[in-house]
């Protein structure tokens, strides 16, 4: 795990604010750990939040729901998860968000990574603030690769953690897979204040797939945020597949056949005509035995 401390700056009004020049040297002094790291490139930095800011991001957190709340209880596929737009956030919150997608942020990110033309996502397309429950899991899997409302390829995933006094033995820890889905290389555990940016392709594996077994009254909270690259010819270059969900070695069979399932549907939605595979799995659904 390539593990470093980084602070983002503030100013004297306790904003967060970076020079982009400065941003873009910070992602740069980086770059050879970001790059080189393994399974893929990826970095992890410890303390990024100034205080009065981490503060604001835990006490933003939304406790109750919201309208615009996604709850996933489809098993290996995301367990007790819920998704929070931050459109339906607090001022403060959405400060944040929008700060996380500023230019600076992107100078970083460049910097860091050697991908340019970074693009934020305006509509937090699966991101926002991610919260997952006690039993709650989402399995080992390659995110999806295009925004099919943007019409962008997605390129990077930047993760902050919001939680306080984790404990180890809670499990939650963010598990990064070979290419060849054989080798767990790193496990990161959602410690307070922790940032984890990673690139995302066809083949970058990760998961957190054990149910947590934290107290009823913890959550394992996050934000998440993506960023993109724009292409003339996307759909060319990048097979337009959704996420794709694998299996580790040691899953049982059932993790296994639930895993392959949700490749086979996804594969199928690749090569069948759109009205023939809405139509098989219109008759699909209708046929399979309630849960």
């Amino acid at each position: 795990m390539n593990l470093f401390e980084l602070t983002l700056p503030v100013s004297q009004d306790g904003a967060l604010s970076m020079d982009p020049v400065e941003a873009r040297a910070t992602g740069e002094m980086l770059a050879q750990e970001y790059r080189s790291a393994e399974p893929f490139p990826h970095i992890v930095l410890d303390g990024i939040l100034p205080q009065p800011v981490l503060q604001q991001a835990l006490d933003n957190f939304p406790a109750e729901p919201l309208k615009s709340d996604r709850v996933f209880d489809i098993n290996y596929g995301g367990h007790h998860k819920r998704q929070i737009l931050p459109y339906d956030c607090s001022k403060d919150a959405q400060a944040l968000f929008a700060f996380l997608n500023s230019k600076p942020v992107l100078q970083f990110l460049q910097g860091l990574t050697g991908i340019e033309g970074l693009i934020p996502d305006p509509y937090f397309e699966g991101g926002g603030f991610h919260e997952i429950s006690t039993g709650g899991l989402l399995g080992v899997h390659a995110d999806f690769r295009i925004n099919e409302t943007l019409h962008l390829e997605r390129r990077l995933n930047l993760l902050i953690y919001l939680n306080p006094d984790w404990k180890e033995e809670w499990g939650g820890a963010l598990e990064l897979w070979d290419r060849k889905m054989t080798t767990c290389h790193s496990r990161v555990f959602p410690l307070l204040n922790r940032c984890v940016v990673f690139s995302t392709d066809a083949d970058s594996y990760h998961g957190h797939p054990d149910p947590l077994k934290t107290p009823d009254h913890i959550k394992r909270r996050s934000i998440a945020l993506y960023y993109y690259t724009s292409s003339r010819n996307i759909y060319k270059e990048v097979p337009s597949h959704s996420t794709m969900y694998y299996a580790r070695p040691n899953d049982s069979a059932e993790v296994h056949a639930e895993a392959r399932r949700f490749r086979t549907d996804e594969h199928l939605r690749d090569w069948l005509p759109p009205k023939l595979a809405r139509l098989f799995f219109r008759i699909r659904n209708r046929l399979r035995p309630p849960a």
